[in-house]
């Protein structure tokens, strides 16, 4: 899970006796923990910067990757961060923050690109720059130049997301997809996983995916709309925090509250109220922490001329009601705050 391999996900066998048995899947997580961005020496000696670009500011999951960028700078050492984000999850506005970032020239630059497509340009410039480059959470449909991409194996994660609707309905239904945007590396591959998954099964049928440009008004729209289209839906999975509450609110609206079974990706303390709530029946949680710890890890490498690992996935834990209260899925739980 850490450093230099790819740990892979659990598998659906693993989720389903994850939701049976309500114990946590795919091991334990370290716990984020606060601290400053500078610290003792490194081993080099030397002061590097770097700077995180988040994928949005402000969200749950950028917030605790940032806290494991920012302890293991704490720990190497004579690490400066600075962290930066757009608004929005939009390239139009993530972009001229990697400009800008680039005209500063820090040493790492550790970003989740916003669009496959349309952030690599300025990334490039950033390379061209002699920047190095560490993609986080999402990547690029061509990454070459790149110091390493860590992330969760999302594929696998959407397979999950089916396991864990197929043991709350058993009996077999209509599915849905819930998600944000084409072109977004993560949830792209998130929807992948969960199709194939429930394309696989006789019992279920896939009836398509619905985009709610990550607004939760939006979602519950089309979840409505859905609802309406395809009464024998019985399932929906959500691939992120907006799409989930729209998710939920559409089912209400529709007057399926209970009928309807919703898996949502990530756990943000908005999402664990959804499922203390009930309008969402388990969550996938990646590990954002250890995506930062590694993160800073494979920079420094990259500036030591040290070698480096170009790809690295963390794991994922299953969270349901049943076993919220497990150290595992507490520690799980994404931060406000470091």
């Amino acid at each position: 899970m850490k450093r230099s391999k790819v740990v892979p996900t659990a598998g659906a066998a693993v989720v389903l006796l994850a939701l049976t048995a309500a114990c946590s899947s795919s091991g334990s997580t370290s716990s984020p923990t606060g601290g400053a961005t500078t610290g003792g020496a490194t081993a080099a000696g030397k002061n590097y910067k770097m700077t995180f670009i988040q994928g949005v500011a402000g969200d749950g999951f950028y917030v605790t990757m940032r806290c494991g960028i920012q302890a293991e700078a704490k720990k190497l050492g004579n690490i400066t961060v600075n962290t930066q984000g757009p608004s929005k999850f939009d390239p139009t506005l993530q972009n001229p923050i990697i400009q800008s970032v680039t005209a500063a020239h820090p040493d790492a630059i550790l970003i989740a690109p916003n669009d496959v497509s349309a952030s690599r340009p300025p990334i490039a410039q950033a390379m061209a720059a002699g920047i190095k480059v560490v993609l986080v959470d999402t990547t690029l449909t061509d990454p070459s130049g790149a110091v390493s991409q860590i992330s969760s194996d999302n594929l696998a994660g959407g397979a999950d997301a089916f396991a864990a609707i197929k043991q709350l309905v058993p009996g077999g239904g209509e599915v849905l997809v819930v998600n944000v945007n084409p072109g977004i590396s993560t949830t792209d591959q998130r929807a992948s996983g969960f199709a194939a998954a429930a394309k696989a099964d006789s019992k279920f049928k896939y009836v398509g995916m619905q985009f709610d440009q990550d607004s939760a008004s939006v979602a519950a729209q089309v979840t409505l709309a859905a609802l309406q289209k395809n009464p024998g839906i019985v399932g929906i999975f959500a691939t992120n925090l907006f799409s989930a509450e729209g998710a939920a609110t559409g089912i209400r609206q529709a007057g399926k509250s209970g009928k309807v079974k919703v898996v949502g990706f990530d756990a943000d303390p908005a999402q664990v109220t959804a499922l203390k709530q009930g309008t969402v029946q388990a969550l996938i949680a990646q590990h954002p922490y250890d995506i930062g710890t590694n993160a800073v890890d494979q920079a420094v490498a990259a500036l030591s001329g040290k070698t480096t690992t170009p790809k690295i996935g963390t794991k994922f834990t299953i969270i349901t009601n049943a076993n919220l209260n497990s150290a595992d899925s507490q520690a799980a739980i994404y931060k406000s705050s470091c």
